[in-house]
């Protein structure tokens, strides 16, 4: 059976790709950005099987009506991708508390506004998939995206609780941790620096920036690959709670796996002896 997805962030990047491979799948779209225009020409040979919603997700009078606007075109909402967002990197001490609140208003609220619009028609249809974007920064934190990785620790915890509320009603919560991939992610047109300059970390910031500057365009993940795989995620019944994507992902979340196991066992004894005397 064809399904219905809604893509926020999907005028490019990962959000692109995994509009392109629902629609070779022979599914219809509703592609969403905050650029009608741009949205438009990306969708343009794909005619009535692609519905353009302007939709800032920050705002969440537009996610509200972008879903209805779904729902009357199609009828429907199947598949949910939660991709909208972009990298605010920087040390933290050298980020504006505005740009760490519009971090969190794309990255976090935003995705919280768009679910929130979705899920009454996936409980009146009794079904439904919810991918949500992450990043390997959601598993592990870096030097230089502290804020970053804290709006996508946030990602990871609302996915895990989500998940079991709405199980009841058929609907699956995947959160996508995705590595490095070649996207427009590092570059000028996408990911925001730290507007304040503190001396003490010049070297630092300078060289945490020329790093991912170095970075961009080279990193080892494939976006269509991944819009693949996350097609698959849509269609098996018993998809996973978490899905690595990237072999840097598979690797680093590895090592979290292991270093806080040897943390557990080495304080495992006055872990357990805060509970009360038996």
């Amino acid at each position: 059976m064809s399904k219905i997805w809604f893509i926020t962030g999907s005028a490019r990047g990962i959000g692109a790709e995994v509009a392109k491979a629902a629609l070779a799948a022979g599914d219809r779209v509703v592609a969403t950005g905050r650029k009608l225009d741009q949205l438009q020409a990306v969708y343009a040979d794909y005619g009535d099987r692609v519905l353009t919603v302007a939709l800032d997700v920050a705002d969440e009078v537009q996610a509200v009506a972008a879903a209805q606007a779904a729902v009357d075109r199609f009828g429907r909402i199947d598949v949910l991708v939660n991709n909208a967002g972009f990298g605010q990197l920087g040390l933290f001490e050298e980020i504006e508390a505005a740009d760490v609140e519009r971090q969190f208003a794309t990255n976090v609220f935003g995705l919280f506004h768009v679910t929130r619009a979705v899920l009454p028609v996936m409980r009146r249809q009794r079904s439904g998939r919810i991918l949500n974007l992450s990043s390997i920064g959601g598993v592990l934190g870096f030097a230089g995206a502290s804020v970053y990785c804290a709006a996508k620790f946030a990602v990871e915890g609302f996915s895990d609780s989500l998940a079991p509320e709405v199980a009841p009603f058929g609907i699956h919560v995947t959160v996508v941790e995705p590595g490095f991939f070649r996207t427009d992610f590092l570059d000028g047109s996408s990911v925001r620096y730290g507007s304040k300059r503190i001396e003490d970390y010049a070297a630092h910031s300078a060289d945490m920036r020329s790093s991912y500057d170095g970075y961009s365009h080279k990193q080892p993940g494939d976006p269509a690959k991944l819009a693949a795989a996350m097609v698959e995620l849509a269609g098996t019944s018993e998809p996973p709670r978490h899905f690595l994507a990237g072999s840097d992902a598979v690797e680093m979340a590895d090592g979290v796996i292991d270093r806080r196991r040897a943390e557990i066992a080495a304080w495992r004894d006055r872990s357990v002896g805060t509970d009360f005397d038996a």
